[in-house]
């Protein structure tokens, strides 16, 4: 099943009337030679039609791009281009945009040779927002072919991420649990970002996993859960009906997603769950958010919605994870005093009951629900995933609708440390800089839940884009500041 967006970047060259054409025909010449050296062929496509004087010019560029199959664009100012063409083409093409400018390349020819595109950046960029034409710019936007070529580059993972959420459908299953107000989940953001939300009760989904009861395709997915788990299958009487759960889930998407591409599951799993259907789902919630198909804990939509933007820019299986439990200090004077430049309180334990994928664990063991069979029969809380989390380089992050239904984020880079959890479940010794911080001044003051999405490696510079292209206001993406710089909420005297 695929479930991830692919992009195809149509690259369109713009240029003032006074200034040599040949100057952004030659530069954007010399962009797609040193991009497709650096990255290959595939996925880019430079429009030959034309450079983008007038809007005449420009409705055969938008028209080109899109018969070439482009879902993506980049605006390249050659020169200092057409301010009004140019931002006209960022708004008729349906899609994510990029807008980048040639440098100069030589102080040998600063007569016909200048471009002025440093200064046409900035009246292309004045141009947008007349228009409210939402455009990634790069941080420094101006530079050579070799430079332009590693902007765009950089843009892949972003433009995936929002043709994705175009075309996004999030199912979920029930009302959240009792006492779980936590992973409340105002719609109305959903929809001003393009995603689509289908709420579906208990009862269909009981209804359609009892349906299923017999598939011919279940001994085929419970052997496939057989060789993953290898040794840690310590329930194999469980598969069967994991497996039947699987092929209910995954029967589901395909005959819900409707007219969308992709879609994310925000599933229910307790307190009926177990009772009624036998088991917990959370190795069936790793196993589809391994194969692209993100399904987060708890009915929480946003944390879905958090998973499904770090898989497409990740290019990778993501987890989601209670921000959890403190490391004990005799635990933290034993394992990480001295050997890891951490405080006590840059430290603290991410978990969740098994829901992290087999691939991000160092060991796994199929076990039972330990908290849930505090007060049921242990028979029916098995199907978790338990071990401990791959160490390596991390990001914490999450995109939320929070309580006053403003849309808010928070991303920051961090470490799993190789040290042993001693405790249950999915789980690892999480270092983030600063951590104690971010916790009591953007995580509490937020109004964050306890759920965060867990990239495996560093992202935080493409979900930084994403998240202000889907209309997160900049003060409102929190990350974990340095020592020395303070927060706005943080006692100047602490």
């Amino acid at each position: 099943m695929n479930n991830m967006p692919e992009v195809k970047i149509g690259v369109v060259a713009v240029s003032r009337d006074c200034f040599p054409e040949s100057l952004s025909v030659t530069r954007r010449q010399n962009l797609m030679k040193a991009y497709t050296e650096k990255y290959g062929e595939e996925g880019i496509y430079e429009c030959p039609v034309c450079i983008v004087e007038s809007e005449i010019h420009m409705v055969q560029a938008l028209e080109d791009v899109k018969q070439a199959g482009c879902n993506a664009l980049v605006v390249y100012l050659g020169n200092f281009g057409p301010e009004i063409s140019e931002t006209l083409l960022a708004r008729h093409f349906e899609g994510p945009k990029m807008f980048i400018a040639a440098a100069e390349e030589t102080g040998d020819n600063l007569v016909q040779g200048r471009g002025d595109a440093y200064c046409g950046m900035l009246n292309a960029s004045y141009n947008l927002k007349l228009r409210n034409v939402q455009a990634y710019i790069p941080e420094y936007p101006v530079g050579d072919a070799s430079d332009c070529a590693d902007m765009i580059h950089e843009f892949v993972p972003i433009a995936k991420a929002l043709v994705g959420l175009s075309s996004l459908k999030i199912i979920s299953f029930g009302p959240r649990p009792l006492n779980f107000l936590a992973c409340n989940s105002p719609i109305k953001q959903l929809y001003n970002m393009g995603v689509e939300i289908e709420e579906n009760s208990e009862l269909d989904l009981f209804e359609a996993f009892h349906r299923h009861a017999g598939d011919e395709r279940i001994p085929a997915v419970a052997k496939e859960m057989e060789a993953e788990l290898g040794a840690g299958n310590k329930k194999p009487e469980i598969l069967n009906k994991l497996a039947q759960y699987e092929l209910t889930l995954k029967d589901w998407v395909e005959e819900h997603r409707g007219y969308r591409k992709y879609v994310a599951i925000a599933g229910k799993c307790w307190p009926a769950f177990q009772t009624q259907f036998g088991f917990v789902p959370c190795y069936v919630n790793s196993r589809l958010t391994a194969q692209g198909i993100p399904v987060s804990c708890e009915v929480d939509i946003y944390g879905a919605l958090s998973e499904f933007i770090g898989t497409v820019v990740s290019g990778d299986t993501v987890t989601l994870l209670d921000i959890n439990n403190t490391v004990p200090k005799d635990m933290y004077e034993q394992e990480i005093k001295g050997k890891y430049d951490y405080s006590l309180q840059d430290t603290f334990m991410g978990f969740h009951c098994g829901n992290t994928a087999a691939g991000k664990l160092s060991f796994c063991e199929m076990k039972y629900q330990m908290i849930m069979a505090r007060t049921l029969p242990e028979e029916v809380t098995q199907g978790t995933l338990e071990g401990d989390i791959i160490p390596g380089e991390i990001t914490f992050y999450r995109l939320q609708s929070t309580a006053d239904n403003i849309l808010r984020a928070y991303i920051a880079h961090g470490e799993v440390l190789p040290v042993a959890t001693r405790s249950f479940g999915g789980v690892g010794v999480f270092a983030i800089p600063e951590m104690g911080r971010f916790y009591r001044h953007v995580l509490i003051e937020g109004g964050y839940p306890h759920h965060g999405a867990v990239a495996f490696g560093h992202y935080g510079k493409a979900l930084f884009e994403v998240f202000k292209y889907i209309g997160v206001p900049v003060e409102e993406i929190g990350y974990n500041q340095p020592a020395g710089v303070r927060y706005p909420t943080e006692n100047p005297w602490r």
